[in-house]
């Protein structure tokens, strides 16, 4: 479904006039289908049976669940009675105010979706289930009250025989809708517990089939593909300027200052302590004259580099001497007898024999 450009705000007036006939278009088509009571319990039946062959839930099983107390039984009326006529207009003043182009969107969607209930109520009249006896529920609102309903109510504008579709869940979708549409929390599809509990309230209080609330959803879906739907509302402008896919996000701590060389980088310098005033009751010292500044010394010229020695040329291989013939070696001298000496006196031991 294609979107529709914004539109401006609808006058007040042209509204007002707009809705009044409205109203009494749906009065005048309620009215037109009141009155065929044997059609209306004849068609009761058959939904009954179709719910049945379909195998959706009976309807006194949700029933049950408030029969228990009358508390429960009085606040599931009047919720019926008092919440489906004011919480749509309520709905409507609301994104009149504060979505004007949506606002035209959801009365379109509404106006579509009630004048094709009119027409199905004039073709299949259809009597609440709490008005046939073999169904086995209990009309609470004839119990404990509220009840927005006479015994047999032919001439007022709630037709009682116009079950089908249930326009009390089809306008509580729609406001769950166009509520859930305008916003942009994460928590908006919780509008749909209105819708939910209406629901729950239309079944238990016997008013309405299961088969009802499925024809109104079906309805809303027709009339939702034929209007069309405005723009969203725009999301709040970003502050950050957009960045080039190409070039690559800018590191913000790039932008503090460059430290000092020789600081580190994680830390930023001190400030600057303030120079102390000098008190004026104390005698000024003289400082001192500053020292003369010493010349620098030039620096001493690199002494040229040595000459290079030629390499020692090889020396040439002397050859060797020849060889001398061996002497030949003297004649051995065969050894000489040495005569023994005589022993002296002093020596010759005790014993020993004289020699001869």
């Amino acid at each position: 479904m294609r979107s529709a450009p914004p539109a401006s705000r609808p006058k007040v007036v042209a509204e007002l006039v707009l809705i009044t006939v409205l109203y009494g278009m749906y009065r005048l088509g309620r009215l037109l289908a009141n009155g065929n009571l044997s059609d209306a319990f004849a068609n009761a039946t058959r939904v009954w049976g179709w719910e049945r062959a379909v195998r959706l839930p009976h309807e006194a099983s949700v029933q049950a669940l408030i029969l228990h107390g009358e508390v429960l039984q009085k606040a599931a009326n009047v919720f019926y009675t008092t919440v489906h006529f004011p919480a749509t207009i309520a709905f409507l003043i609301w994104m009149f105010g504060r979505h004007p182009a949506h606002y035209v969107w959801v009365r379109r969607t509404l106006t579509v979706l009630t004048g094709a209930a009119l027409l199905l109520h004039l073709a299949f009249p259809l009597a609440p289930p709490r008005m046939v006896p073999d169904f086995g529920l209990i009309d609470t609102g004839r119990l404990v009250g509220p009840s927005p309903y006479d015994e047999i109510d032919t001439e007022g504008l709630a037709n009682q025989f116009a079950a089908m579709p249930s326009l009390h869940f089809g306008w509580a979708l729609v406001v769950a809708i166009g509520l859930i549409t305008v916003t942009r929390s994460s928590r908006r599809w919780l509008w749909l517990a209105h819708p939910a509990l209406t629901l729950f309230v239309i079944v238990a209080t016997a008013n309405h089939y299961w088969i009802d609330a499925i024809v109104a959803t079906a309805l809303l879906t027709l009339a939702l593909l034929l209007v069309r739907r405005p723009a969203s509302p725009a999301r709040p402008a970003s502050t950050t300027p957009p960045t080039d896919a190409s070039t690559p996000p800018s590191d913000p701590s790039s932008d503090r200052p460059e430290p000092a060389s020789g600081l580190d980088p994680g830390r930023l310098p001190a400030p600057p302590v303030p120079p102390v005033p000098a008190n004026p009751l104390a005698p000024s010292t003289p400082s001192a004259p500053p020292a003369p500044s010493v010349p620098a010394t030039p620096p001493t010229p690199s002494a040229p580099p040595a000459p290079s020695v030629p390499a020692t040329p090889p020396t040439p291989t002397v050859s060797s001497t020849p060889s001398v013939p061996a002497t030949p070696a003297a004649p051995s001298v065969p050894p000489q007898a040495v005569p023994k000496a005589p022993l002296s006196p002093f020596l010759r031991c005790e014993g020993s024999p004289d020699p001869a």
